[in-house]
């Protein structure tokens, strides 16, 4: 098909005009760019994960249509015939029932997050940017380079002027003890869970489940039995105190409280999640060891789970999946993170160089792990299907 243009005069000097045809050739439209196709692929995400819906349904209707053109007689007919099966009956029936049985008794139960509370410190223990600088200096314990490198990684590192120091690091010089860490761990631990249990108005007595972690500060009692004492829990109550996991800690405590609550049914559970920095404090002058000084502040959350089915409409979120990826057999991972003494003796926490690579790799891990979890079966069947055409 052709659509004639106009005719164009070239410009050349005296003589005749040139005319130029234009043609222009229809084609068919491109469908592939014409169609949006993210309703294409939302249409074939749709079919594939009803498939099974979709295959039921038309037996459904053969079914009841088979079922609406029986009469008397031929229920009476299926009566009889059921009487001289009885045996085999009983034993479909029973069957049917241990299977449902089994099911029930097995299936995951939902875990929801009814409510969360992260612990908000006092005005007085605000520290910003100036007043952690002057602090470290009035220290004496922290030369020129020190100082310059923290400052630095403060600038870098995205806290506000609104962090909170415990209240053992504002004095000067510092007190560091093990009654200022303890301290410290009460006041952020009760403050979280006193305003989680009043947004949720649940009694602490009916707590069956605690989970408590906190990588570096560890006493005997524990920081669960504190907890426990405090709010004179049950004495049945599943208690457990994690420490020395890390970055990792909560995520690893809300997996193990989501396990105990799929055996134990009708209950709640409480996740605490803390760091202690009053005895972790770092006063040499090894670089890698003061970035932890820059990085950690006074803080603690406290999470409610509950397998009650009461506590569906209320739930903030529904758990699904939980995944972990642990690369602690690799030894750069191992030692990425690392307690340790510096040459003068002080104790402190050093981060590696390597450790943003370590976690990157570990975040990609983890969710090319979590794809196939979370991901709708059109999905993962597009994905099989590209890594074929490749």
């Amino acid at each position: 098909m052709e659509q004639s243009g106009p005719t164009y005069d070239s410009g050349s000097g005296g003589g005749a005009p040139v005319g130029v045809r234009i043609q222009h050739n229809r084609r068919l439209p491109d469908f592939l760019q014409s169609v949006n196709l993210k309703y294409v692929k939302l249409g074939y995400h749709y079919l594939i994960s009803n498939l099974l819906t979709l295959c039921f349904i038309p037996l459904i209707i053969i079914t009841s249509i088979q079922v609406s053109e029986m009469n008397i007689d031929d229920l009476r007919q299926l009566w009889i015939h059921l009487q001289f099966n009885l045996v085999s009956v009983v034993i479909c029936s029973a069957i049917l029932v241990f299977g449902l049985t089994v099911f029930i008794m097995t299936r995951p139960r939902p875990v929801y997050l009814v409510d969360y509370s992260c612990y908000k410190p006092p005005h007085n223990l605000k520290a910003s940017y100036d007043k952690f600088m002057e602090h470290s200096k009035l220290t004496g314990d922290f030369d020129e380079s020190s100082l310059e490198f923290q400052r630095k990684i403060l600038e870098r590192s995205g806290l506000g002027e609104e962090t909170y120091f415990p209240e053992a690091m504002h004095a000067i010089p510092p007190k560091p003890s093990m009654a200022a860490a303890r301290e410290e761990a009460e006041q952020v631990m009760y403050g979280a869970l006193d305003n989680l249990f009043s947004n949720t108005n649940v009694n602490p007595k009916d707590i069956g489940i605690l989970v408590v972690n906190c990588s570096l500060f560890n006493p005997t009692p524990s920081l669960s039995a504190m907890i426990v004492n405090k709010y004179r829990l049950r004495g049945n109550i599943r208690s457990y105190n994690l420490g020395g996991m890390g970055c990792s800690a909560g995520v690893i405590a809300v997996d193990l409280a989501k396990d105990l609550l799929q055996v134990n049914w009708n209950t709640y559970a409480v996740v605490v999640s803390t760091e202690n920095i009053t005895q972790n404090w770092y006063f040499g002058n090894k670089k890698s060891m003061l970035i932890p000084n820059c990085l950690f502040r006074v803080g603690c959350s406290a999470v409610l789970l509950s397998n009650k089915r009461k506590d569906r409409r209320q739930a903030k979120y529904r758990l699904v999946h939980i995944v972990r990826t642990h690369k602690g057999a690799d030894d750069k991972a191992f030692r990425c993170v690392y307690q340790e003494q510096d040459d003068q003796g002080k104790t402190g926490v050093s981060l590696s160089k390597e450790l943003m690579a370590i976690a990157g790799g570990a975040l990609k891990t983890n969710i090319t792990t979590l794809g196939p979890v979370v991901l709708p079966v059109s999905e993962q069947l597009l994905f099989f299907a590209t890594l074929g055409c490749d």
